[in-house]
């Protein structure tokens, strides 16, 4: 089932996305008075799910679940339509428009998609709020992991800058954007007391960009194993655990922390637990726990994290700076994987790679933030200068506006051509490295 659910989440997101950029360079065309032939969800070799002409368009599903398309009368797209193009221009073409009105059709598509990333960071904001836990009520500090040993962080450390700015939010994820985006080379913790100044290792930015590292934090907010929620199905209710009870050792060892219970049980999956508590009442007793393969028995502690929320008006200015600063993001980790820094083979990926991003159970709020992130990249990837692209047809067009000189119908299949084969090639290495990592 979690498979089926993140493979209906990566359809449903692609499908609003495919379908809203298509839209952006319908209706520009429509205004032209553009005939647009076809339009379609998913493509359709050979054959249609379904298909229904209204008016001059032919409105249809494919049978390929990725993508779509807008076949525009008189342009060489890739349907590489020859024949048509042999006939004389006709007014209601492509061809036929001026430059600049075939210009606003071609970037219609990833415009929409610039707002639809926009809009959805706006009502994310604005319906579930930000949720964040700030530095200063973390007071036991970090529950560092793995990844975070290797940089010298240590169980109860608090952050205190990264790169020389300041933390004021508690969060893994911040301080891995500035040693990987801005490449940061040295955190600054309070350990004890004291400020101590850990110099990130020349070889980290590999190690956390990593495919196998992608879901790994530094560390997790530190907090004691007091009992706030037991799960209606588990094997802790079932052996009398309760709300407001707080675990002290777990077969004898201490276990004050959430990290360290975790870590206790995982090392007695299908075993028993002998759990030392202290009830709500102050009361110490033992209760003999069996542990799942899974290693979680079906608690849970308060939620650290509060939550902020937002007007309209002030989640669209942060819908936007969030977007802008997203994409600033992505630019700066494209530069250092052309730079050597980050690894191709460890960032690219195919739809396969998309689909795990989602969360099996199918949280909203996941999903579109998601959405909204993969809208902002795929005007980005739409605005490059590839042949077959968008961007690709806006630098010739530009082109054309500036020197008052038309590429060729010849010219422009061969490109088209050129920049089909181009992106084959790219989307064939990302499915095969997603390939070698199942294997």
């Amino acid at each position: 089932m979690d498979k089926i659910s993140l493979a209906l989440q990566l359809i449903l997101s692609l499908s609003i996305l495919v379908v809203l950029h298509e839209f952006g360079h319908f209706l520009p065309a429509r205004w032209f008075k553009t005939r647009v032939e076809k339009f379609y969800l998913f493509f359709n070799p050979y054959f249609s799910l379904f298909k229904k002409q209204i008016g001059e368009t032919e409105w249809g599903i494919g049978w390929v679940p990725f993508g779509g398309y807008v076949k525009i009368a008189g342009m060489i797209d890739e349907s590489m339509d020859k024949e048509q193009m042999k006939q004389p221009a006709q007014p209601w073409e492509f061809r036929s428009k001026k430059a600049w009105q075939r210009l606003i059709i071609m970037v219609g598509g990833v415009t929409v998609n610039f707002l639809l990333g926009i809009l959805i960071f706006s009502m994310i904001i604005f319906y579930w709020g930000e949720s964040y836990l700030k530095v200063e009520n973390a007071k036991y500090g970090m529950a560092v992991d793995s990844l975070g040993m290797q940089l010298g962080l240590a169980d109860g450390d608090i952050p205190v800058s990264v790169g020389g700015i300041p933390v004021t939010k508690f969060s893994s994820g911040a301080i891995s954007k500035e040693i990987v985006i801005n490449q940061a080379t040295e955190v600054v913790v309070n350990r004890g007391g004291q400020n101590v100044t850990l110099n990130v290792p020349a070889d980290f930015v590999g190690e956390l960009t990593k495919y196998e590292n992608k879901n790994k934090s530094l560390f997790y907010p530190r907090q004691k194993m007091e009992i706030d929620l037991v799960a209606d199905e588990g094997t802790a209710i079932k052996s009398g655990l309760a709300k407001g009870m707080t675990v002290l050792a777990i077969n004898g060892k201490p276990t004050e922390y959430l990290h360290e219970m975790s870590r206790a049980l995982q090392g007695l999956r299908h075993g028993i637990a002998k759990m030392d508590l202290v009830t709500a009442e102050g009361k110490r007793i033992s209760k003999l726990v069996a542990v799942p393969g899974s290693g979680k028995i079906g608690v849970g502690t308060k939620q650290m994290e509060s939550v902020e929320k937002f007007g309209l008006m002030t989640s669209f200015a942060k819908g936007w700076k969030t977007s802008v600063n997203f994409l600033g993001d992505q630019l700066k980790a494209f530069g250092q994987m052309f730079s050597g820094k980050i690894k191709a083979k460890d960032s690219l990926g195919s739809v396969f790679s998309i689909a795990t991003m989602f969360d099996s159970g199918w949280d909203w709020r996941v999903f579109w933030k998601i959405t909204a992130s993969l809208s902002i990249l795929l005007a980005f990837f739409n605005l490059l200068p590839i042949p077959a692209l968008d961007g690709g047809y806006v630098v010739f067009l530009l082109w054309e506006i500036i020197t008052g000189k038309e590429p060729g119908d010849k010219f422009m299949e061969v490109v088209n051509y050129a920049g089909f084969f181009i992106l084959m090639a790219l989307m064939i290495f990302a499915l095969g490295l997603d390939i070698s990592r199942w294997f």
